[in-house]
């Protein structure tokens, strides 16, 4: 059977992997959404829908900026910028997830005396 990813392991992790893209540039949506899919491996692909909403959370809470760019073809595109406040809050789930994640290793997998 082929493993996937479960939509609930990375639900609480949608903002942190939004700043993550953002930290290496600004970015528009369905940019965004393909950078998300090439980083899992396409093993992963976040809902547009609930892209949209996390972009909207996020500006709320002053982590990500948005600005129209200046498309001379086609439709203006939304752009997202991370702020320092964004920044810092990365930095800080990035942390958490690191702490988290070695928690989890010893809870699932740990305890067992013949681990070499």
């Amino acid at each position: 059977m082929a493993s996937h990813i479960s939509t609930d392991l990375i639900r609480g992790h949608t903002s942190t992997i939004i700043l993550n893209i953002l930290r290496q540039g600004d970015s528009y949506g369905y940019d965004i959404y393909k950078q998300i899919i090439a980083l899992s491996d396409n093993q992963y692909e976040l809902k547009e829908a609930t892209l949209y909403t996390a972009f909207r959370r996020l500006q709320k809470d002053g982590l990500i900026e948005s600005y129209w760019g200046d498309e001379t073809q086609g439709g203006r595109r939304k752009y997202y910028r991370i702020t320092q406040s964004g920044l810092d809050a990365y930095e800080q789930h990035r942390n958490d997830w690191i702490f988290a994640k070695g928690v989890l290793d010893q809870l699932i997998m740990g305890g067992d005396d013949n681990e070499s």
